[in-house]
């Protein structure tokens, strides 16, 4: 089992911002490419967004490219996702995931521990 636990969702109206966090352990963090999967109601999970296990490449779907950023401290085994100009389409629950199978960062299989998630609802 490889503890992931993320924090920092909630409710906030579109338009607004938010900052997920993600705190990682039981494995060498640096080691490891890491992303963030979101999941809402009725819908299959869908990739947004990942890097490399230094942090100096990132990765981001058509869907948040632009609006969300990636980032982590390795220092910390902590991985970030800053989300801008939220939209109500991107209400889901957020898990972070460790990347283990090489391959695209967007495949979902390709990473092989999930967090529990943290809630995002953007509603006015």
């Amino acid at each position: 089992e490889v503890p992931l636990v993320e924090s920092g969702g909630g409710m906030v109206q579109p338009g607004g911002s938010m900052k997920l966090s993600c705190v990682a352990s039981r494995f060498t963090f640096s080691e490891y490419g890491m992303g963030w999967i979101r999941q809402a109601p009725g819908k299959r999970p869908e990739w947004g967004t990942g890097n490399n296990a230094a942090g100096d490449t990132t990765y981001y779907s058509d869907s948040v490219k632009g609006r969300f950023t990636v980032s982590r401290d390795n220092a910390k085994n902590t991985l970030y996702l800053q989300m801008n100009s939220l939209k109500p389409e991107d209400t889901a629950l957020y898990s972070c995931a460790r990347k283990y199978y090489s391959g695209g960062y967007f495949v979902i299989r390709n990473y092989d521990y999930r967090g529990q998630g943290t809630q995002v609802t953007v509603s006015s």
